[in-house]
Formats: structure tokens, C-alpha cells, sequence
């Protein structure tokens, strides 16, 4: 198991990424702290661990507050003694607006989440990793900082900020031992996909004009980063920080 003994949290472990990436980390070893603002779908992610076999606990969490994310670190390395792995993939969408369109309300909650939230959980989350000179802080960013699509300016902006941010806590936290690394998906099956879209749901049209951008000619599924954050998490990646993974499907080659 790549993950064996390890502590790990997830946030926005609920549904989608996050949940396919508590549930990963758990089948490879882990025990995992399944933080979401959804308290509800975090014990469900929970529960399935535990069926499974794993061990797993849940905590409602609203990664723009600080004291959220300090007790969420607090709690981990009180339960198991360490933090391993923490992966920042809390976030919010944007319904596709033009710039004049666009509420500052918007701005600001985006922001929050996207980019506030994963600077709040490094703030907590590295010190705990720096001084056992091990651990892992990935981030879930997306091909938009880089290919964005328009009217997505302000989530374009959220998740070029955490991709820079990437890279300037991994000059950080390199002396330490402690890597961090950022994934970024192309368009994924999970809750926030027809907020994308700019529908009240997935529909067939969505779906195969959002295809037709992807060259391997399908969208992701959450196991795909699933995957991505077990191996960069893993002794397998021991090499690779302050990188930006694409999980695209050639969309931004």
C-alpha cells in the first residue's frame, strides 16, 4: 500500500474529487479526516471508508474560516499523532458572466474558498509537516489558470493564484522535506459541472460540447484524480513539488 500509516485530510471531502480522493487514500493505507462544509456528505464519505474497511473521521469545515482549518489540523494529529498528506480541494465554480455582470459578492466568496481557503490550510497544515520534516500539501487547482473559458475570469484567476501559490510554498517547504504540488483537472463529472456549463443540470448538449475540448475525447471522472493525488502523495513522487500536474486529457498541450 503506498499510503500505509499515513494521516491525511481532505477537504470538500463530501462529494466528487474530494470524495474519490478520501476514498483512495483510505484503500492505500491511510487514515483520513473527511472535512466538509456539507457535514453530512463528510460522514457519508466516512462511513464508506469504514465499510471498507479504513479508518476515517469526519468534521464539518469552512476552509475560509481560520479557526476551521486550525482545528481541522489540531484534531488529525490529536487522533493519529501526524499529518501526512493534506489536500486543499475545497472550491467553489462560477456560473460562465461576463466581467460587468459579475457580483463583488461573487468575487469575494470565490476567492475566499479558492484561494484564501488553501492558504489558510498551508498556514496550519506546513508548520505540523516542517517539523517532522515529512508531508505532503497538494492542491487542487484546474486547467482554467491556465486555458480558461469565458466567463470564468474570477474561478480563472482563483486557480492561477494557487498555482503560483504552489510554487512558492514548495521553495518553502523544500529544506524541510515537505513537498507541495498542485493537480489540475480538465472539466469533471461532480456536482459543480453544470455551474460550468451554465445549466441547472448536465445535459447531453453540455456534455458533448465540453468533450469536443478534451483530445482523449471524455471528460474526467473523479477516480482520475483519485489517482493522481494517491501517487503524488506517495513515496512514488518523492521528486516532484512545486509542480502543476495536468489531468486534462491533452486540452492544454
Amino acid at each position: 500500500m503506498k499510503l500505509m500509516d499515513r494521516v491525511a485530510i481532505v477537504t470538500g471531502g463530501g462529494s466528487g474529487i474530494g470524495a474519490a480522493s478520501a476514498l483512495a487514500f483510505a484503500r492505500e493505507g491511510a487514515r483520513v479526516l473527511v472535512a466538509d462544509i456539507d457535514e453530512a456528505g463528510a460522514k457519508t464519505t466516512a462511513e464508506q471508508i469504514e465499510r471498507q474497511g479504513g479508518q476515517a473521521a469526519a468534521a464539518r469545515a469552512d476552509v475560509a474560516r481560520a479557526a476551521d482549518n486550525q482545528t481541522l489540523v489540531e484534531r488529525a494529529v490529536a487522533m493519529w499523532g501526524q499529518l501526512d498528506v493534506f489536500l486543499a480541494n475545497a472550491g467553489v465554480p462560477q456560473w460562465p458572466t461576463d466581467i460587468e455582470d459579475v457580483d463583488e459578492t461573487v468575487f469575494d466568496r470565490i476567492m475566499a474558498v479558492n484561494v484564501k481557503g488553501v492558504w489558510l490550510g498551508a498556514k496550519y497544515a506546513l508548520p505540523v509537516m516542517k517539523r517532522q520534516r515529512r508531508g505532503v500539501f497538494l492542491i487542487t487547482a484546474s486547467t482554467a489558470a491556465t486555458r480558461p473559458r469565458r466567463g470564468g475570469q474570477t474561478y480563472a484567476a482563483s486557480k492561477g493564484a494557487v498555482v503560483t501559490l504552489t510554487k512558492s510554498l514548495a521553495l518553502e517547504a523544500a529544506p524541510h522535506g515537505v513537498r507541495v504540488v498542485a493537480i489540475a483537472p480538465v472539466a469533471t463529472e461532480t456536482p459543480m459541472l453544470a455551474t460550468f456549463m451554465a445549466k441547472p443540470a448536465v445535459d447531453a448538449e453540455g456534455r458533448s460540447r465540453y468533450i469536443a475540448t478534451v483530445p482523449l475525447g471524455r471528460l474526467n471522472q473523479p477516480e482520475d484524480l483519485a489517482r493522481t493525488a494517491v501517487f503524488l502523495a506517495s513515496d512514488d513522487a518523492a521528486m516532484i513539488t512545486g509542480s502543476c500536474v495536468l489531468v486534462d486529457g491533452g486540452r492544454c498541450a
